[in-house]
């Protein structure tokens, strides 16, 4: 297989795992709902308003700015991917920015079309294709659903600020996109100098 077509084949699949797992917890749980799988492993629904870990981001007109800006970084990621394949690079890297433009274009489609095709899923399982959709074009929220509270401690009173308060690690809820791009920029990382090779003087 060529790497162009390694490419595709890995966003093409990322792409359908994140969109199936997260029209099938949109159409089968309402919003806050929990499952225990384990005890530190859940599955709980919720969806982000804005920005990466729940951050908000300027109400209605900061919504649409952030959805045009990760379309816009969607066309830079392919770029890269492009001139990466290009310069035959090896398999790892490629898909390893592979998961990354399949991660981002997967929550810009939650970002752009959720709104204006799911009705509210506030006490409610939501309709896919809804005649009364919670929102708009470009103004969807994207759905999270994976938890792992691996455990829950306090912090000791001698510490400031933060002294006995309570802790859980690990405290984020996330969805597939978000672990694919987890998964490519570790990569990035690992294989850093051939990623990122410097030019021969």
């Amino acid at each position: 297989m060529s790497k162009k077509n390694l490419a595709i084949l890995v966003v093409i699949i990322a792409l359908l795992l994140d969109q199936i797992i997260k029209i099938y917890i949109k159409t089968n749980f309402e919003l806050g709902e929990e499952i225990f799988v384990f005890e530190w492993f859940r599955i709980h629904f919720t969806e982000n308003n804005g920005m990466a870990m729940g951050f908000e981001f300027g109400g209605k007109p900061g919504k649409l700015f952030l959805t045009l800006f990760r379309i816009i970084a969607i066309g830079g990621l392919i770029y890269w991917l492009a001139n990466t394949i290009k310069r035959h690079a090896s398999k790892v890297v490629i898909i390893a920015i592979a998961l990354i433009l399949s991660g981002a274009a997967g929550n810009i489609i939650d970002s752009v079309f959720y709104g204006a095709i799911f009705d509210s899923s506030q006490n409610n399982v939501a309709t896919l294709f809804s005649e009364n959709p919670y929102s708009s074009l470009l103004h969807g929220k994207v759905v999270d659903m994976f938890y792992f509270p691996f455990f829950e401690t306090t912090w000791p009173n001698w510490m400031p600020v933060i002294g006995g308060n309570s802790f859980r690690f690990f405290n984020y809820i996330f969805n597939p996109a978000d672990a694919f791009i987890s998964v490519g920029v570790f990569l990035l990382f690992i294989f850093s100098k051939e990623a990122f090779p410097k030019e021969e003087e």
